[in-house]
């Protein structure tokens, strides 16, 4: 069995500007796990424990409905919190892009014939950078924190392909490893 998930990488310059920030923000917001650069990503879909077999069909469907889908351009702008300022847990950095919830439906529905179901809940397209301790609260400084990064922009990301990664854990944090990449169509969408 593998931990796996679905997600387009971020832009190294783009990563870098939010490194930055949260090199900044770690002197102001506590009780935080930062996640590290090399590990930004949009996730599109986590599929949890998977057994080895299911890498080939997942790959498979992923090609089939992806492989015409035009490539894309994703923003990644300001800071929020997931559920609410007073409970956090999850910091994370905004994406925008015309075309995301599309390709989101469009990896749900390579994956729903293989036993994988849609999401219930709304697709709010983020980078996670970091998460609350378990018991932890965040201080009142926080939402003066995310006002002053509600409009700040981080850079922009060509997305040109789609991965399949594998997710390791350790003590350290964990180590994505790629499994299998689905490059998107040249022409980028208007």
């Amino acid at each position: 069995m593998i931990r796996a998930f679905i997600a387009v990488e971020i832009d190294a310059v783009t990563a870098q500007r939010i490194a930055a920030a949260i090199a900044h923000l770690k002197l102001r917001i506590a009780a935080i796990r930062w996640v590290g650069a090399t590990n930004f990503h949009l996730t599109f879909k986590f599929l949890g424990n998977i057994d080895e077999s299911k890498i080939e069909p997942i790959g498979a469907a992923l090609f089939d409905r992806l492989r015409l889908f035009p490539r894309l351009t994703i923003n990644a702008k300001g800071l929020g919190v997931f559920p609410n300022p007073k409970r956090p847990r999850v910091l994370w950095v905004g994406l925008v892009g015309s075309h995301l919830v599309s390709l989101k439906a469009k990896v749900d529905s390579a994956l729903t014939p293989l036993g994988f179901a849609p999401e219930e809940k709304t697709f709010t397209p983020h980078l996670t950078i970091g998460r609350w301790r378990q018991g932890e609260r965040a201080d009142r400084t926080l939402e003066q924190e995310l006002g002053k990064w509600s409009k700040c922009e981080f850079g922009a990301t060509s997305v040109d392909e789609v991965i399949l990664f594998q997710s390791v854990l350790n003590t350290a944090g964990a180590i994505y490893r790629r499994l299998k990449v689905v490059t998107l169509k040249p022409d980028p969408m208007p």
